[in-house]
């Protein structure tokens, strides 16, 4: 059903980094303009605070982000020794169920885990531990019977080993975990979210339809396409970025997901120059997850039938032969991730369409991993600087659950370069404020008469805020076609009950 709201009147609000403040009205789900107060309108008193577009995550695993909130949580590990000690002490899983952990980064660990670590620790019972990668599952014996790997050698599943793995795990209830996914996205609104694109292994487009029209859903959500689903998103005529019927126009399609690597901790990613310590081998530059040849095929199969390529490539290497394939074939799309990059790949980023997808709060936690394992290159790392001087078009986006859904954390890592007590790391690659609240905005800048109100109220002006306060940033409130999803002085009751009802 599609609600309506009475208009609401923001007032001594400022508009957009530097603005004016004025009282600002939404209504009909968009913003009025700037006029005086009406009979019966609700009043919101920003007391200065700063309007601005609403944020969006432009890469999220929203099932895995959900289900991982109720996991053990294994960040902070330094050893495989240590992550076993954590889940020894931690409840064992009821009967008919496996306990899993997440979030441990082994690119640093002075021992190589191994199922017989597990089964020592917990004899017989079913463990899988994910990286905070998410491309490499570590398991138990008992597990890897449970996914279908019984007899693999060490339990460390990597790629897509590991994808299948995951895949195999037993679900929670249907019921429960589309529950657990609408209250991640009211988790998401209260740090200004207002839309995320979904990355999840799954058939994004009937799950999210189904979410929506059973529980409160708080975000707007582009819904990707894995390349195995692909042919069957061409049958049923999707193309990226309409908008998705019976949907309250909260869904859109989004583009099919692709990969060309894999990823730096688990040293995958498709490097030009070997990983340091690796024995000499195509495998010391890491994997090529498809062929190029192969690749320009998938895309360009996918951009006949009106479906935007999102091709994940982390390694230099692996960016190159990507870029090569986008300019074949001249079709939008996206490169997620672009962590490492050749000096002279940076301009081929302006291709028209082209969006570099990236995870700036990957930086700070990946700094000390890219200096062992990407020695010497790690000036063209994380590089936004960099990209933004050739005309690249960036959208932020937090890989949750690698990086917590909150898009300050992606925004003050861009602009900082760090995340702790430690000095910037290559600072020389960091961005402007403004320029990393457009790339976690979707490119918008400002707010207008007109524009659709998903909008967040924040009690600082950005121009003016010190970066490190960024990270601690907290939402006044957040808009959603006009609708609050949240308010730090407690959403209205009568917003709250008609949430799953009202629309836009």
């Amino acid at each position: 059903m599609t609600g309506t709201h009475r208009p609401l009147l923001l007032r001594n609000v400022r508009v957009a980094p530097g603005g004016p403040i004025i009282d600002l009205r939404v209504a009909d789900g968009r913003v009025a303009g700037a006029v005086g107060p009406l009979p019966g309108e609700e009043v919101f008193d920003a007391q200065g605070g700063t309007v601005l577009p609403g944020l969006w995550d432009s890469h999220v695993h929203s099932v895995q982000w959900a289900v991982t909130r109720r996991r053990l949580d294994l960040g902070g590990a330094g050893s495989a020794r240590e992550a076993v000690a954590r889940v020894a002490a931690a409840p064992p899983p009821a009967p008919g169920e496996i306990l899993v952990g997440y979030g441990y980064r082994d690119g640093l660990w002075p021992d190589r885990p191994d199922k017989s670590m597990l089964q020592a620790a917990l004899p017989g019972l079913p463990v899988m531990l994910v990286s905070n990668d998410l491309h490499t599952a570590w398991c138990s014996p008992a597990a890897l019977a449970l996914v279908g790997y019984g007899e693999h050698p060490t339990g460390v599943l990597v790629e897509q080993e590991c994808y299948r793995a995951v895949a195999a795990l037993p679900p929670p209830p249907a019921d429960r975990l589309d529950r657990w996914v609408a209250e991640a996205t009211t988790a998401a609104a209260a740090h200004g979210v207002v839309g995320i694109l979904d990355f999840e292994f799954a058939d994004n487009v009937t799950d999210w339809g189904r979410r929506v029209r059973d529980h409160r859903v708080d975000v707007r959500v582009a819904c990707s396409v894995p390349r195995d689903r692909l042919d069957e998103a061409i049958e049923r005529g999707l193309r990226t970025g309409e908008r998705v019927p019976g949907s309250y126009g909260l869904l859109e399609v989004g583009p099919v997901k692709i990969f060309a690597d894999g990823s730096l901790n688990t040293r995958t990613a498709y490097c030009v120059d070997p990983y340091p310590g690796m024995p000499p081998g195509a495998a010391a530059h890491g994997l090529l997850e498809t062929p190029p040849d192969r690749l320009a095929e998938v895309m360009a199969h996918a951009a006949r039938h009106g479906l935007h390529p999102a091709v994940h490539a982390i390694g230099d290497h692996a960016a190159t032969i990507v870029l090569d394939a986008f300019e074949k074939l001249g079709c939008p799309g996206r490169i997620e991730h672009a962590q490492l990059l050749r000096a002279e790949d940076f301009a081929r980023f302006t291709l028209p369409g082209l969006i570099a997808g990236v995870q700036p709060a990957h930086a700070p936690d990946d700094r000390d991993v890219a200096d062992l394992h990407w020695r010497g290159r790690t000036g063209r790392a994380f590089a936004y600087a960099g990209l933004l001087a050739a005309g690249a078009t960036l959208e932020i986006g937090s890989d949750a659950p690698v990086a917590p859904l909150n898009p300050w954390d992606g925004i003050a890592s861009a602009v900082t370069r760090t995340d702790d007590d430690r000095p910037p790391w290559h600072p020389e690659q960091a961005i402007p404020v403004a320029a990393a609240l457009a790339a976690a905005s979707r490119g918008r800048r400002s707010v207008r008469a007109g524009d659709p109100a998903d909008l967040v109220i924040v009690p600082w002006n950005p121009a003016d805020v010190p970066p490190e306060r960024l990270r601690r940033t907290q939402v006044l409130g957040t808009l959603l076609g006009g609708r609050w999803t949240y308010r730090a002085d407690g959403i209205p009751a009568a917003d709250q009950e008609a949430g799953a009802e009202t629309r836009n």
